[in-house]
């Protein structure tokens, strides 16, 4: 859709202004993605500290998937009324808060709590960075350019989290995995207030669809708890099913709301264009497979190869290398030339290939030889799919709808992960008890490979994932040149464009 809007012939920031802005804004995204994984590694000394039982631990990190997976939709609307930067610093305050107060839970019910606070405000703060951006970034190249650095921390962030948690626990204590937070979002609050643009709204201020989001922050709610449930639970269990059901049964109900609100949380539009319905589900089955990499091998890691946190954090860092080295490759040669529609499922079948490679692993494996090699592989392909994926979301999105475009790519990849590491983790777990039971008795050794067995049918079904991914890429994205393009956003005016290259030029 063409944006109508005043905003498009705004005065383009100083060219130093955007990229001290596009450094605030992936510090505020970092410390989102990261808190998904940091927790995970520290779990262990929270439990002992507090005494929660084995049954409750998962709550730990459910409250923040729930809280984050749900609100996620109306983060991003709410940035779209209230303003990108003012929503950006409430944002980071919240987030800071909620850390603070988890960081200090005295007990097992307030971390809780605080960890729901935490995915509520980080539901606010991740779709109004990716917002943002696209209304930061004009010019084609730059813009290219900051989505590679922007999709690269997505796509690394939980990673950096496994390595700095294991860091933290280790060297400190398991409350500084949230304490960190407080550090990293004073650092951006800063950043916002003096690099982040406030652009004034113009025309009417548009009413929030109350229906809308009850209906859809169910719906994710229920969806991403029933898929926990799953995964705790089991599949065979009527609360799971049930709770999948309500889900698509509110779903229903938000698309048919949608087609007749007068001012709709997530105008169908957005959705029904081809580019962008492949670049949700492209980050969707990405996430879907990178959770599930970061849940197997370390615990492969750890249980089977005996790593300590932080040799299992340490052990991640090449593959974040590769990320980011892809990001920037795909983003300043690649995309521009091939386009999506060759990126994004070569990508797939990139992270495919990965998988395959560590279906390999065993007991005796080593890491430069049968560890490094899938890990390095795995990265590049993210640093493909990513970037792509997320420029393609938002491009030609009205600026007034900036916000819940942004909000759908991390609902993608939030209910993606959701996905993965339930299914995943329920496959892997039955994989291991049939196992057992075709090897009796079950000697320490049998239980040792059934692990190891579980692991690989986990990647195999993640392989799966990516080849399924590459085909609806291929099939789904526009050929170079067929509607929208990459290099031609929509949302700026062929003048203010022309503007904007020219102030470039003259710095």
């Amino acid at each position: 859709m063409t944006s109508t809007s005043t905003e498009s012939h705004t005065p383009v920031a100083a060219p130093s202004r955007r990229w001290w802005t596009l450094a605030t804004v992936a510090l505020a995204q970092l410390m989102v993605v990261l808190d998904a994984t940091v927790v995970n590694i520290a779990l262990p000394a929270a439990q002992a500290d507090l005494g929660f039982s084995d049954g409750d631990r998962q709550w730990i990190i459910t409250a923040y998937s729930l809280a984050f997976g749900s609100l996620l939709l109306l983060g991003g609307r709410l940035s779209d009324l209230w303003g990108r930067k003012r929503t950006f610093i409430i944002g980071l305050v919240g987030f800071a808060a909620a850390s603070a107060l988890a960081g200090a839970a005295p007990t097992f019910g307030v971390l809780v709590g605080g960890r729901a606070l935490q995915g509520a405000f980080g539901a606010l703060l991740a779709p109004t960075a990716l917002a943002v951006l696209t209304t930061t970034f004009t010019i084609p190249k730059e813009r290219a350019r900051a989505f590679g650095v922007f999709g690269a921390i997505a796509g690394a962030g939980g990673a950096i989290g496994l390595l700095l948690g294991g860091f933290l626990t280790e060297q400190f204590d398991w409350r500084w995995n949230l304490y960190i937070n407080v550090f990293i979002a004073l650092v951006a609050i800063i950043g916002a207030a003096v690099f982040v643009r406030h652009i004034p709204r113009t025309g009417p201020r548009p009413k929030l669809d109350l229906p809308g989001t009850v209906l859809v922050s169910g719906a994710l709610f229920l969806l991403v708890y029933g898929f926990s449930n799953a995964e705790t639970e089991g599949w065979e269990s009527p609360l799971t099913w049930g709770m999948l059901a309500a889900s698509a049964v509110l779903l229903v109900a938000f698309v048919l709301w949608q087609r007749r609100a007068v001012h709709p949380l997530l105008p169908l539009a957005i959705v029904r264009d081809r580019n962008r319905a492949a670049a949700y589900a492209s980050v969707l089955i990405a996430g879907a497979g990178m959770f599930g990499i970061f849940l197997f091998v370390t615990y492969y890691l750890q249980t089977s190869l005996g790593y300590s946190p932080i040799q299992t954090g340490l052990s991640f860092l090449p593959m974040i290398g590769m990320l980011v080295l892809a990001a920037q490759l795909s983003t300043n040669l690649l995309v521009p030339r091939f386009g999506p529609k060759v990126m994004v499922p070569f990508g797939m079948l990139l992270g495919s290939a990965g998988m395959v490679y560590l279906t390999h692993l065993d007991a005796q494996s080593t890491y430069a030889a049968d560890i490094l090699p899938p890990l390095m592989i795995i990265g590049f392909a993210m640093g493909s799919i990513m970037p792509a994926s997320m420029q393609s979301a938002v491009l030609g999105v009205d600026r007034s709808f900036a916000g819940v475009a942004s909000a759908m790519v991390n609902t993608s990849q939030q209910v993606g992960g959701s996905i993965g590491t339930a299914l995943l983790n329920t496959l892997a777990a039955t994989a291991a008890v049939d196992y057992v039971a075709a090897h009796t008795p079950p000697t320490e050794a049998v239980l040792a490979d059934a692990a190891i067995h579980s692991y690989a049918v986990a990647y195999w079904w993640g392989a799966a994932f990516f080849a399924l991914g590459a085909v609806l890429a291929a099939v789904l994205f526009r050929r170079r040149g067929d509607g929208l393009s990459l290099a031609t956003p929509r949302d700026v005016e062929p003048e203010a464009a022309r503007t904007a290259e020219e102030a470039t030029a003259a710095v």
